[in-house]
């Protein structure tokens, strides 16, 4: 019995999958006669390289095929004897086996000078033709260069980088593409209902993602399910073939992320792990949508052309959950998930590294540094805030640099500085700045708590993150980079603001009304006849309970 893809290989340019951009112009090229001497098929593995180089011999040596016409009829016998490899004026060569020049001499090019015995081409279809070694390469240009009259070379390759250029340049070049996921599950579909079996959509796209854009294999797994399952596949014998996942977890993962539910997170992890998902499958996938979602948002035509497909549903999820991750959350979400992959197959615990990924990427809002401290007694609670562990004690909060030593004392002390300056920038920072509070030290890195999540995004912005961090060098003498943290236990800085029925109702609740009002009353303020330096201290002092020291 033949296996799927065997029994269900396309017999003309109509059953191809995909492949549009190169089955046009071959087909344009034998309605009018117009064939080139030599073709270089080049692309990945299992996308239809050799299957078409089939399709076109029989199409231009078809004996029913009439002119202006394009598909070979596939009854008559010249394409009886091609379609059973019985044609002796079709000849396919496996360059793997056959790399020596001699091969070529002996195969090629004594068989080119002789005519053709029943078509009206001789076709010579060399399958891996990279694997030529560089004398056979040079023998085979001359013919290449100068073939008879009858003869068609077609050239097949998955690394055209090793094929010389002066056979390249000789020839018609096609690159293949990876077949799209929504076009292998129509053929899977098809070729399910040509058998009579009953299979979810789900399951076949479930191959078709597995599969990797490649037709054959997930024609190959298609034959492998409906082995186990017959004539009606459950997901479960379907997940004894192709490892276990779940897209649906995956974008649940990643909320989950972006809520700093950690908690949450780890327990959704576990269950996976309890149900037979395979944590590198399902590692794989939600790196494919973090990816996606990182090419979204440099720009929307690269994720269509090089991300993977998900279907429908799934797209409108994955445009939810993008809607609140930076450029930047998406990029250390990728290093670090990545890293918690390569570390799956060593670990003693299986889920273990994954799940320190997670309480790292939930705790870096509050703990800038994990690397270099300790987790031991600070809890990680579900929400969207985690609470901040202990300050470090004085002597190992610091940064030394350039012989002198910082901290948070230190960053307090010469705050107004750096608001001063950065006003000098952007009169606006300055005052998102004046209602933050600098937590902690740890590392060279400094911690902001604002109170609400639309001051801790703009401090995220790239451009704004580096304009702070520019300040800060100038300021402190020391490079410091800054992280934002929510913390809604900060009390609303009121000396900042003239107290009014409107500021009130927005501290009660509305963010949006904060931000607008602030803003008017904050000029309000600006109208004060004392000095605003003067004022930035004592703002200081009233907000984190210091004195002014000589």
């Amino acid at each position: 019995m033949s296996t799927l893809y065997r029994k269900y290989r396309p017999q003309n340019f109509k059953e191809v999958v995909g492949q549009n951009h190169i089955k046009i112009t071959l087909e344009h090229e034998i309605e009018t006669g117009q064939l080139t001497h030599a073709y270089l098929f080049c692309g990945p593995r299992a996308v239809g390289k050799t299957t078409v180089a089939r399709v076109l011999a029989k199409a231009i040596n078809c004996e029913k095929r009439t002119d202006k016409k394009h598909e070979p009829c596939n009854r008559c016998a010249i394409c009886g004897e091609i379609t059973g490899g019985r044609s002796l004026d079709v000849i396919e060569i496996d360059a793997a086996s056959h790399t020596g020049v001699d091969n070529v001499r002996d195969n090629i090019i004594a068989n080119a000078r002789v005519a053709p015995s029943r078509c009206r081409y001789k076709v010579f279809i060399i399958d891996e033709v990279h694997m030529l070694s560089i004398s056979a390469f040079n023998a085979l240009l001359k013919v290449i260069e100068e073939p008879p009259a009858p003869v068609i070379f077609i050239l097949a390759t998955t690394e055209v980088h090793k094929v010389p250029t002066t056979i390249i340049s000789r020839c018609q070049r096609f690159d293949f593409k990876r077949i799209s996921v929504e076009e292998i599950v129509k053929k899977l579909a098809f070729i399910a209902n040509k058998e009579g079996v009953i299979i979810d959509k789900k399951i076949l796209a479930a191959i078709a993602r597995y599969a990797e854009g490649h037709m054959r294999d997930a024609e190959s797994l298609l034959g492998q399910v409906v082995a186990i399952g017959g004539k009606e596949v459950t997901a479960e014998e379907a997940g004894l073939v192709i490892p276990r996942s779940n897209l649906s977890a995956c974008l649940s993962l990643l909320d989950n992320l972006g809520k700093k539910d950690a908690a949450s997170a780890i327990n959704l992890i576990n269950k996976l792990l309890d149900e037979g998902v395979s944590l590198p499958r399902f590692l794989t996938d939600v790196i494919e949508i973090l990816r996606k979602i990182m090419l979204s948002k440099i720009s929307p035509s690269l994720a269509e052309k090089l991300s993977m497909e998900l279907g429908e549903d799934l797209e409108k999820r994955v445009s939810q959950v993008s809607a609140d991750f930076t450029l930047g959350q998406i990029i250390s979400y990728l290093n670090r998930l990545i890293e918690a992959k390569n570390n799956l197959k060593g670990s003693f615990i299986a889920q273990l590294p994954l799940e320190i990924a997670i309480a790292e990427i939930c705790a870096v809002s509050v703990m800038p540094s994990y690397k270099n401290s300790s987790l031991a007694g600070s809890n990680l609670k579900p929400g969207p805030l985690n609470k901040a562990p202990a300050p470090l004690p004085a002597a190992t909060s610091n940064i030394v640099g350039n012989n002198t030593a910082i901290n948070k004392e230190m960053i307090i002390s010469k705050w107004h500085e750096v608001l001063a300056k950065v006003k000098k920038y952007n009169h606006s920072l300055s005052f998102i700045l004046r209602v933050c509070q600098p937590k902690d030290i740890n590392g060279h890195q400094l911690c902001l708590a604002f109170r609400y999540k639309f001051h801790k995004d703009r401090i995220n912005e790239a451009s704004i993150n580096e304009l702070i961090e520019k300040v800060l060098k100038e300021v402190y003498g020391l490079p410091l980079t800054i992280i934002a943290e929510i913390d809604e236990s900060i009390a609303p800085v009121s000396n900042n603001i003239v107290t009014t029925p409107a500021t009130r109702q927005a501290a009660a609740g509305e963010p949006d009304m904060i931000k607008k009002t602030a803003s008017r009353e904050i000029d309000i303020k600006a109208k004060d006849s004392q000095s605003q330096d003067d004022c930035m201290v004592d703002d200081l002092i009233k907000t984190f309970g210091g004195k002014v020291v000589k």
